[in-house]
């Protein structure tokens, strides 16, 4: 074995959706409604001008937080019906949050940082204005009772991981050395750069999002369409078909992207 041998990467076995069909897998959306109703256009123009394909359309999370409109976006989503498709939602470490500050106010103060005020806005529900656990219960009541039930059924429901064929799909990554079958809900919701910074193959190409960059990632290990959609107006959405991908955006031009985006 070479010295270059022992040290590169583990040669790229091309990935394959099978034959017949394709995934479009869209990354976050974090409360941009807007953004995702230009993308579901484009997605179905696509879908329309390669006819003959059984087509799936996963959500890669992060549906809540930071951009103004979360709760038009999971009415949006579970408003989908596009005969003949399959849809399927993966859970994002933001859509957590929300679960996590339902089940105990106090999590307000985790939850804060990363747009929280924004989610509860959407929901006519006004953000604690001090930091008082008081004001966090009272905030966590209001969401109670302001969330229309099949909102928080479908943030219950949503899944951790989806496999088709060469591809898993997931909110944030894997760790590297476990079994993706092994694989837990912490790291599929939050880990990075042990993730990132894999330079092996794992058992199936990873598809996820969590993590943005200015534009869409393609590397020998995983796909990232993260492309920061509540700051750049950048919303991503990869195609899958047989061996090839490409992608669809609502711009070509996405803005810079800041350092509090990657929470």
């Amino acid at each position: 074995m070479s010295w270059w041998s022992r040290f590169s990467p583990t040669p790229v076995r091309e990935p394959q959706i099978g034959s017949g069909k394709r995934v479009y897998a869209v990354g976050d959306i974090h409360g941009r409604a807007d953004l995702l109703d230009r993308l579901l256009v484009q997605i179905n123009e696509h879908a329309k001008k390669h006819r003959g394909t059984e087509n799936t359309l996963v959500f890669l999370g992060d549906y809540v937080d930071r951009g103004k409109d979360s709760k038009g976006v999971v009415n949006k989503l579970r408003a989908l019906d596009w005969p003949g498709w399959k849809f399927v939602f993966m859970r994002g470490n933001h859509d957590q949050a929300v679960l996590d500050f339902l089940a105990d106010a106090k999590f307000y103060r985790a939850w804060r940082p990363f747009g929280a005020a924004e989610t509860l806005l959407s929901y006519g529900v006004m953000p604690p204005r001090f930091d008082r656990e008081t004001e966090f219960e009272k905030a966590r009541q209001d969401l109670v009772e302001k969330m229309p039930p099949e909102h928080l059924d479908f943030l219950q429901n949503l899944e951790l991981f989806y496999i088709q064929d060469d591809y898993y799909f997931c909110h944030a990554g894997v760790r590297p050395g476990i079994p993706l079958e092994e694989q837990v809900a912490q790291d599929l919701l939050w880990i990075r750069d042990e993730f990132l910074y894999h330079r092996r193959q794992f058992e199936k190409m990873v598809v996820h999002g969590h993590t943005p960059s200015p534009k869409p990632t393609k590397a020998p290990h995983r796909i990232g369409v993260d492309t920061g959609a509540h700051a750049t107006h950048c919303l991503t959405a990869v195609v899958l078909e047989g061996k090839s991908h490409s992608f669809l955006q609502t711009t070509a031009t996405p803005a810079p992207l800041t350092a509090d985006a990657l929470m």
